[in-house]
């Protein structure tokens, strides 16, 4: 599909901006893990992880993820750094994180301190159909508590769009993200790339291509903790951020026992199996993003940037997928393994007794002051770590 394009420059700094489920986990993965190979080729990844998501954060004035490490000046000037080592070779930064840059002055100061007319921004598009489950189940993976076809209404039909999550059409109104990168860096320093989802390796390709690296250098990195929840899954979180929240228990406590033990260690230990059921659109929503797609491909194809694969793509109607008879039901075994990803996780921080316990047993304390009591123990413990 992408035949005849040639690499960038020698020396160029390819800035990666996501956003969101398009691919970018993938394609870090395999930058990363092909990090010692590449230089053999001209190309350095500058940064210490796959992702070094704390620095973009704080250079887009963004928080960190609930419970998380709070994203400071020096995560980002440590990038900075990174960046400016690499001379006058290629350099490559991935972070779909970039994509939430709150205004033009935010932009035009990462593109100038990673490198200024150096900089060449790359974005990479999904159909907006294939994006809205998976972005769903992601924000309950960080604490969201609303059903998704409710969720739907609020993004596809409620003005102003915003609640529950502002931060979606920020990144997925894909146009104007274009538009406000464009306009800081340049048209003829943009690249846009449809991601067609029935060539596994068109992205892949596509980074080597731009970097001018060898033919199959980058191949994916099998990643479990980056799958998606099936729909009973995702509900059975969504359950649990509900009795989290209304018991009103810290977030550094859900970083820790869910995100990172439950979560975690469910869909490491777990594998979807033919029988789950996956989390289904509604046909109204899959025509009105398909007609919010065909919009945003007309505007973007007239800012004069370079787009490389097919722009159809965003506006395609995918056909209904098959439902399934019955409620969705969470096995057994998915439950167990959640439960125990919480466990391990509070039993890596256990709490030390500086008093007796009161004459009480469990059974004659109600279970909400038992998750309460439980819950700031071990942030007790976490804030002594």
């Amino acid at each position: 599909m992408n035949a005849g394009v040639p690499p960038l420059p020698t020396g160029t700094r390819l800035l990666h901006i996501g956003p969101h489920k398009t691919g970018t986990t993938s394609i870090q993965g395999a930058l990363f893990a092909a990090k010692d190979a590449m230089p053999e080729h001209g190309v350095v990844f500058p940064a210490d992880s796959r992702h070094p998501m704390e620095a973009v954060l704080a250079a887009c004035a963004r928080p960190g993820m609930i419970g998380n490490t709070q994203p400071t000046e020096r995560h980002w000037q440590r990038l900075v750094d990174q960046v400016k080592a690499t001379g006058r070779r290629t350099s490559v930064i991935s972070s779909e994180f970039f994509a939430d840059a709150p205004d033009d002055e935010t932009i035009a100061r990462v593109v100038e301190e990673l490198g200024g007319e150096r900089v060449h921004v790359l974005i990479t598009l999904r159909p907006l159909a294939r994006i809205m489950p998976s972005q769903w189940q992601q924000y309950v993976q960080n604490g969201l508590r609303m059903g998704y076809e409710n969720w739907l209404e609020r993004m596809l039909k409620k003005a102003p769009y915003e609640k529950p999550n502002p931060s979606f059409w920020r990144r997925h109104r894909h146009d104007r993200l274009v538009e406000r990168w464009a306009r800081v860096a340049g048209p003829e320093r943009l690249t846009v790339v449809v991601v067609d989802d029935r060539d596994r390796g068109h992205l892949m390709r596509t980074f080597e291509q731009l970097l001018g690296l060898p033919d199959n250098l980058l191949q994916p990195v099998p990643d479990a903790a980056n799958r998606s929840l099936t729909l009973a899954e995702t509900e059975m979180l969504r359950k649990l951020n509900m009795e989290f929240r209304g018991n009103g228990l810290p977030d550094e406590l859900y970083s820790q026992l869910v995100r990172y033990g439950a979560v975690m260690h469910m869909k490491n230990a777990c594998a979807p199996g033919p029988q789950d059921v996956k989390i289904s659109t509604p046909q109204w929503a899959v025509e009105a993003a398909a007609e919010i797609g065909a919009e945003m491909a007309g505007r973007i194809g007239g800012m004069g940037v370079r787009i490389l694969g097919d722009p159809a793509l965003l506006s395609v109607v995918p056909q209904p997928a098959e439902v399934l008879p019955g409620e969705p039901l969470i096995a057994p075994e998915v439950a167990a393994q959640a439960l125990y990803g919480a466990l391990a996780a509070a039993a890596a921080a256990p709490v030390r007794h500086s008093a007796p316990a009161k004459a009480r047993t469990v059974h004659q304390t109600s279970s909400k002051e038992l998750v309460r009591v439980l819950g700031h123990r071990c942030l007790k413990r976490l804030r002594r770590r």
